[in-house]
């Protein structure tokens, strides 16, 4: 690597040790409040897999102090996971110095070096295995008066800075992602203008079937016509010619107003879609080159394997060639960020269990030099795929069976019906490991979990295929930007779904005679192989009514998932294929299953983007309940008004459409004291509020609505992200009959409490 790029390369190791840092003190610091054993297992997992990203980063750049620290720290967090290392408040101001040793290693001029023991890595190091065999915390001399991290000035980046050049300019990525987001919000204005251009077209065309029916008649206003002018056989006398004629009169008149009429549409629709085409160029044009400045090239991310790969391969007593393909494929810096650990977790993989030793090899009559291949390809204009592939043995799915039986994951009989994709998904199980022992590469069952989490959370999809003997490959579908992807829409009833084209892998209509019953459960054969149908609204426990064929008597459906959990979703229609602005749903609902964002559609509705690999998940569970049978309407009365009081509008217009798509009639309030005036001025069967709002909050509002002597007796939801003991309590405290909080919330149980209130 030359000067410039190791400078560039520890430049982001740097940035990204420092977000580790910072979620290990904070998790430290919640777990010493913590006294839920739930909720410290939670926080346990959260820094122990916070620790193994840095441990990997770390070694990747060489960083061995930096490494040996993060390795000592994932032992003790595993350790108090498995509840074998008692928690003390020596315990916690140990670990507190190992992080702020790191920050400081960091900092200084030399990250790699104990610096003449001012910095106390090796005493560390040995304070905190000791922990994990089971010996009390110890505070060594060396550590005494250790401060935290220092800070320096000098290192910090200004947002603009001018070089030399007077032709560049030097800007910080984070204002550049300020201005790509900014110009992508333009995408919706887009959506709008097609949107109301295609309204357009449907007056033109509405005027061209009104004109269609006017020639018709004209034969027979003609002869009208001739006969009011006729003196001999006119039928028409008096007061009724006079009649007569002003309908004549003013047939022609319309006649002549649709012309012109006609003529100023025309003009006008050539008009907008000269306008559109224009809109069209400079929107995309503007996302496109912001895009282009946040793009790079995946050597930065590939650039990190060789090393690593020649370390590895040493320590292990291994002989590995990797090579790379792909490099100059440019990736949206966002998403190469995100897709570092889960490559350098699937190469230490391919070291670790994948490549034989040398005289394993020859003994399979192998070369003695095992190869590990990284491809980057562009797949469509917004895809990217990357394959991590290796030559090495494959995947023992004897021991993967056996290690998810010993582990409760599956029952012995059932495993043994498995088919080898299902067998093979079950390495991406958190905890889920076939290592015979743990080591500082791998052996703790997370990084595959890692792996998926990361890549699903980015709207792409993993999938794994192995052959016993030959090797394993790794394949990622990803887009190649964070804030816009392409979507496809479906039509469930009344409303719009959207899934991130990556996760789809078809779309199809299909005749009812490719649907079948395997065990009970309704299947669709779909080129050759029989798969697992659900209806959407199913698994998003949605009414649903009847309708599920087009008027052509064939089934709208898509496919996703990988292996035997392929999954074809049922919907009441296909409409369209769009690029889309990916919106998150706030901090107040950070994690809603089988929803990953929502965007704003051309016609102005909100339209939630859903997490395909949570729909597999939750339509395998469905399936495995014996539950694709259509879902009942919902018993929700059709005249029930619920009022939502809630100051985030991404949260007020998805408890809308949740509680909207169940069948209730819905008003809004952007706060507690919108929400009482709108109570008095309207018939309200139930409340659902939000706690925290300006003005009145919602336990403000509870307690007014308990004193009333009109609706005291109206049921109150209170949905929130406050779960603390006191807040639950105050919650009880003032009236209110259900607290349900966002953290874990779950639209089916926000309808089924209503159900039970009304």
């Amino acid at each position: 690597m030359d000067i410039d790029f190791q400078k560039r390369l520890m430049a982001t190791f740097r940035d990204e040790t420092r977000e580790h840092l910072a979620a290990i003190s904070d998790g430290l610091l919640a777990l010493e409040k913590a006294a839920d054993p739930e909720k410290r297992q939670v926080i346990l997992e959260a820094v122990f897999r916070e620790a193994h990203s840095l441990k990997g980063a770390a070694r990747s750049v060489g960083q061995s102090g930096i490494e040996s620290l993060s390795h000592a720290l994932e032992g003790v967090f595993a350790g108090l996971g498995r509840r074998e290392v008692p928690t003390s408040a020596a315990l916690f101001d140990l670990l507190h110095r190992a992080s702020d040793t790191i920050s400081r290693l960091l900092t200084s001029g030399e990250p790699d070096r104990d610096t003449g023991g001012k910095i106390p890595v090796r005493e560390l190091v040995l304070s905190l295995e000791q922990v994990f065999k089971g010996a009390p915390p110890t505070s060594p001399t060396s550590l005494t008066g250790l401060t935290g991290p220092t800070t320096d000035k000098q290192q910090e980046i200004p947002p603009v800075e001018r070089s030399a050049d007077s032709d560049t300019i030097r800007i910080s990525a984070a204002r550049l992602d300020t201005l790509l987001r900014q110009a992508e919000e333009m995408l919706t204005a887009k959506q709008a203008a097609l949107q109301r251009a295609a309204e357009l077209a449907e007056i033109v065309a509405d005027l061209a079937g009104w004109e269609k029916e006017w020639n018709k008649i004209r034969p027979a206003l003609r002869r009208l016509h001739k006969l009011q002018q006729a003196t001999d056989g006119n039928p028409f006398k008096g007061a009724d010619a006079g009649r007569m004629g002003k309908l004549l009169a003013y047939c022609e008149g319309s006649r002549d107003a649709h012309n012109s009429l006609k003529h100023k549409l025309h003009a006008l629709a050539k008009a907008r879609a000269g306008d559109r085409h224009e809109m069209e160029l400079m929107v995309d044009g503007l996302v496109s080159d912001l895009k282009d400045v946040l793009l790079l090239p995946s050597a930065t991310v590939l650039g990190l394997l060789p090393k690593m790969v020649r370390d590895l391969a040493r320590e292990r007593g291994k002989d590995v060639e990797l090579l790379l393909a792909g490099e100059d494929v440019e990736i949206d810096k966002r998403i190469l960020e995100q897709i570092k650990d889960p490559l350098i977790h699937l190469i230490r993989n391919c070291v670790d269990h994948g490549v034989e030793k040398p005289e394993e090899r020859q003994r399979r009559i192998k070369p003695a030099t095992g190869t590990i291949r990284v491809a980057v390809v562009l797949r469509e204009a917004n895809l990217v795929e990357i394959v991590v592939s290796d030559d090495g043995a494959g995947i023992d799915i004897g021991r993967v069976a056996a290690a998810a039986v010993r582990q409760g994951v599956v029952a012995q009989d059932q495993a043994g019906r498995m088919e080898m994709e299902d067998l093979l998904g079950l390495i991406f199980l958190s905890g889920l490991s076939t290592a015979p022992l743990i080591t500082d590469i791998s052996g703790r069952g997370l990084g595959m979990a890692i792996v998926r989490e990361k890549v699903e959370n980015l709207g792409g999809t993993v999938s794994v295929s192995s052959d016993a003997g030959q090797g394993t490959s790794f394949r990622m579908i990803l887009p190649l930007t964070l804030s816009t992807c392409r979507g496809v829409l479906f039509a469930v009833g009344e409303q719009t779904f959207i899934v991130p084209s990556a996760g789809v892998e078809r779309v199809a209509r299909i005749d009812r005679s490719a649907f079948k019953s395997v065990e009970n459960r309704e299947s669709v054969e779909l080129d050759g192989a029989a798969l697992s149908f659900v209806r959407l609204s199913d698994v998003l426990r949605l009414p649903q009514k009847e309708r599920i064929t087009d008027d052509t008597g064939l089934v709208s459906l898509f496919v996703i998932g990988s292996g035997a959990s392929r999954i074809a979703f049922g919907v009441d229609a296909v409409v369209d294929e769009q690029e889309i602005l990916v919106k998150g749903l706030g901090p107040q609902l950070t994690r809603v299953r089988n929803i990953a964002g929502a965007t704003l559609l051309g016609n102005g509705r909100m339209a939630a983007i859903l997490h395909p690999g949570d729909l597999v998940r939750s339509a395998l569970s469905t399936v495995a309940a014996g539950i694709s049978a259509p879902v009942a309407k919902s018993d929700a009365p059709t005249r029930t008004s619920v009022l939502i009081a809630e100051d985030s509008i991404t949260a007020r217009t998805l408890l809308k459409n949740i509680l909207e798509s169940a069948g209730y009639r819905t008003t809004t309030a952007v706060d507690g004291m919108d929400a009482l005036m709108l109570l008095r001025s309207n018939q309200i069967d139930l409340l659902v509020s939000d706690v925290d709002m300006p003005r009145m909050n919602g336990f403000e509002l509870t307690a007014k609505i308990r004193a009333s002597k009109d609706f005291s007796d109206l049921p109150v939801v209170l949905v929130t992200s406050l779960d603390a003991r006191e807040d639950r309590e105050r919650g009880i405290e003032v009236g209110a009959n259900a607290y349900i909080v966002k953290s874990s919330f779950d639209q089916s149980n926000l309808v089924d409490v209503i159900k039970r209130l009304i």
